[in-house]
């Protein structure tokens, strides 16, 4: 029995290949993105058995705060939008300034429409690397920059 092209999108796995990145309303493509992580540091909470004659401590595990998010985003260095989108937005640090912006990951399908995507919020630069040179190949010269966020929410489309 063949499937309908409703299942497939539904039952199948997307590839990761198809994706967008939006930084301030405006589109940029990577070529890796990494650090989408939504995760909670845990609290270990002891105490002694009240009643019924157990033995040591009664040991609960729960949530605590929400952590930082870490992101990655790599791309091919592009004379028109890497040093006045990524370079400028790493310096105003150094001038004590500090622009947080939000990033929105879209997954696409086949038709290049979103499927679901992730909201990086209050993101800041922390690091921009330039990149490796090296004379005996011919690669895309690739540079990335990290950045530090408040959270990342999903929203399926």
């Amino acid at each position: 029995m063949a499937l309908t092209k409703e299942q497939i999108k539904t039952d199948y796995p997307l590839v990761t290949y198809n994706y967008r990145v939006d930084i301030d309303g405006a589109s940029f493509s990577f070529s890796k993105v990494t650090g989408l992580d939504l995760s909670f540091e845990t609290i270990t909470y002891k105490e002694s058995f009240a009643a019924g004659g157990k033995v040591g401590p009664n040991i609960m595990y729960m949530p605590g705060q929400i952590q930082p998010v870490n992101i990655t985003l790599e791309k091919g260095f592009v004379k028109g939008k890497s040093i006045p989108v990524f370079y400028n937005w790493i310096n105003d640090i150094e001038l004590n300034q500090i622009d947080k912006k939000d990033i929105i990951v879209h997954l696409l399908d086949e038709t290049g429409s979103t499927v679901v995507s992730w909201k990086v919020i209050d993101a800041f630069p922390t690091k921009l690397t330039a990149p490796s040179f090296d004379a005996s190949t011919s690669e895309v010269a690739l540079e990335s920059m990290e950045l530090m966020a408040f959270r990342v929410t999903m929203e399926e489309a």
